[in-house]
């Protein structure tokens, strides 16, 4: 398929380690740690003292380690999403190089001399196969990833890092690397481009590589990022970082350029308590979240995004929300709300397409990203982009600190969701609008547009969300009900006008994440330009409907579906005057939340979405063909 350039959309994990002990069971919990990501396959290798060998399965984790029989100081780990390739045990990581020779699959699986696992995309590898192939290598998978172990092999003449040096700069595309040679038992290689990898520096001499901090929770807390171009040599007892220019930057046990940060990872492998999954707990876990995200707020400033946030909002004069999915919907609503609270002009973008068109740049932007993970490739794509344009003004809403959309941007603000396992994103999304909301009072304030009595009343609502959150929760049993209709059902529509609208998507979105049922959210207005022709009683219509100015309308739009004999389950504030009666179906929110009443309506389409595919029988914390962070485009 020449020509055709294939973009990774998932998120494999990767875990190496070197000790002076059996580093096995480290890269099998590594692997466990980040199960929650989604993957079809997975596997190990080792360096036995005077061979690398390997174990791979496209079962979980658990049955990996049940094949047992390894015991090694050295090894690299990987869970892997398929996409060069089906998902099969010759396709799973980690890929071996034998060197050039016309034998059998046995004889390479027999006598491997590099082994190495990717995260990320080779976008030219069809052009390296080809050219590999024409030199005498055997390939016995469909992956990019076995085309660098090939050539980090037709490279190698006795130094693994000089190899590996010599072929990144024939990759076109972006990795995450960790590579070692059959020759060389005391040494592992890691490398990153466009895919994020750090080094854990162990006790007793032993260093590790991941593509994320929880992969070592409990192994070491002390992590090193490595940074666009970087290059470990990570061997017992020491490591050295080499940048893209081929700097040398870090000795053991000197931070130099790239210092040691105290990373205080979590598990992924946490309690469920009373819950059936993850999902469920991170649903009833938002008030505690929204809580923890707005502790200690007592007034509104810039301060709470950086100290030296003021003089950046003062010279801006409009903002644009770069962002992917469920975050990019957090953006949608914070548009509604920057532009009617703080009076300032906010477009918003989807990151994985604002950067391969012409666009009008203005210094004054001020450029705002959106990511759970503060690793999503898309986003970070965007952001660089951005800033190549001038707009140097930055700011990120995050859940996780240390990560590369904080370390990157001028300004932050962190929200405090805790790790969130399930792939399809609740609290993140909560705790992201509280962010947003907040930017747009600090804004506000900066334009003048705040009074102090806007102040307190908003401050008065945003310390109330825990409480008026835990009362929506309460309405769980109701929305069973609807979830068991919904079962049945193929196809859905949600319907929300205004700053509702992004609601309704995100409504949508959800449903289709872990259900599997088709489902599409419009403006009710855009009823009557096509989307009334798909209206029957086998289409479910969700209205979020809130007793806001736009409510009159909403009710007429809501007319049409009846006239059709469309089906509506309607989310209601109390005061809304909208009565269940035949193919009206009401569920009434205790109280109307003003502005930040989507914060509050869409816990009641996350529970919707969580019991419909429980009634369905998906799988609700992994669903088929995702994963939970993006971190390659």
């Amino acid at each position: 398929m020449q020509g055709i350039i294939f973009r990774e959309t998932r998120m494999c994990g990767i875990v190496g380690a070197i000790g002076k002990k059996n580093i096995v069971p480290v890269l099998i919990e590594g692997l466990k740690r980040l199960e929650y990501r989604g993957y079809d396959s997975c596997g190990v290798a080792v360096h036995t003292g005077t061979a690398l060998v390997r174990a791979r399965s496209t079962s979980r984790v658990a049955e990996l380690e049940a094949q047992g029989g390894l015991d090694a100081h050295l090894g690299i780990a990987h869970t892997r999403w398929a996409t060069h390739g089906a998902p099969a045990v010759h396709n799973a990581h980690p890929h071996f190089s034998h060197g050039i020779t016309s034998a059998s699959a046995e004889l390479v699986e027999a006598a491997p001399r590099i082994a190495l696992v990717h995260n990320g995309i080779i976008e030219n590898h069809d052009a390296l196969r080809q050219a590999l192939q024409n030199k005498g290598y055997t390939f016995v998978s469909q992956t990019d990833t076995e085309v660098i172990a090939h050539l980090i092999d037709s490279l190698y003449a006795g130094d693994i890092l000089e190899a590996v040096q010599k072929t990144l700069p024939q990759l076109h595309g972006a990795y995450a690397l960790a590579v070692m040679a059959r020759d060389e038992p005391q040494r592992l290689i890691g490398a990153r481009q466009g895919s994020p990898l750090i080094l854990g520096v162990g006790t007793q001499g032993s260093h590790y590589l991941a593509s994320d901090a929880m992969a070592l929770a409990g192994v070491t807390d002390q992590i090193v990022y490595l940074e666009e171009g970087d290059i470990a040599d990570v061997q017992l007892g020491k490591y050295w970082l080499i940048d893209g220019a081929g700097k040398r930057l870090t000795s053991q046990p000197k931070a130099g350029d790239r210092p040691i940060k105290t990373v205080l990872a979590h598990s992924g492998a946490a309690e469920l308590g009373p819950y059936q999954h993850y999902m469920q707990k991170e649903i009833f876990e938002q008030p505690r979240a929204l809580a923890d995200t707005l502790e200690g707020l007592e007034s509104i400033s810039p301060e709470l995004f950086g100290a030296d946030a003021a003089g950046t909002f003062k010279t801006i004069d409009q903002v644009l929300i770069l962002a992917c999915g469920t975050s990019y919907y957090s953006g949608c609503t914070a548009k509604y709300w920057l532009e009617a609270i703080a009076g300032v002009p906010c477009s918003v973008e989807v990151a994985s397409e604002y950067r391969y068109r012409t666009s009008v740049p203005n210094r004054k932007t001020l450029v705002v990203t959106i990511s759970q993970s503060g690793e999503t490739a898309d986003t970070l794509a965007a952001l660089r982009h951005a800033q190549s344009l001038g707009m140097t003004h930055t700011l990120t809403i995050c859940n996780v600190a240390s990560s590369a959309m904080v370390r990157e941007c001028q300004h932050a603000y962190i929200t405090r969701a805790g790790v969130e396992i399930g792939v399809a994103s609740t609290k993140a999304f909560t705790t992201q609008l509280a962010g947003l909301f907040l930017l747009t009072l600090a804004l506000a304030q900066t334009k003048g547009k705040l009074s102090d009595a806007q102040e307190q009343m908003h401050l008065k609502a945003m310390r109330h969300l825990p409480v008026a959150l835990a009362a929506v929760l309460a309405l769980e049993p109701q929305l069973i009900v609807w979830a068991n209709a919904f079962a049945r059902m193929e196809n859905a529509l949600f319907l929300g006008r205004g700053v509702h609208y992004p609601v309704a998507l995100e409504g949508a979105l959800k449903l289709k994440e872990i259900s599997y049922i088709h489902a599409e959210a419009y403006p009710a207005g855009e009823l009557k330009h096509g989307p009334l022709a798909l209206v029957t009683a086998e289409m479910p219509v969700v209205v979020v409907a809130p007793n806001d100015s736009l409510i009159d309308k909403l009710k007429s739009n809501m007319h049409e579906v009846r006239a059709r004999a469309g089906v509506l389950y309607v989310l209601a504030d109390a005061d809304s005057h909208i009565k269940s009666e035949e193919g009206i179906h009401v569920i009434r929110l205790p109280e109307h939340y003003g502005d930040l009443s989507p914060l509050l309506h869409v816990v009641p389409l996350q529970l919707l979405a969580y019991h419909t595919a429980l009634a369905r029988g998906t799988d609700v914390d992994k669903p088929r063909n995702l994963a939970k962070s993006v971190t390659v485009e």
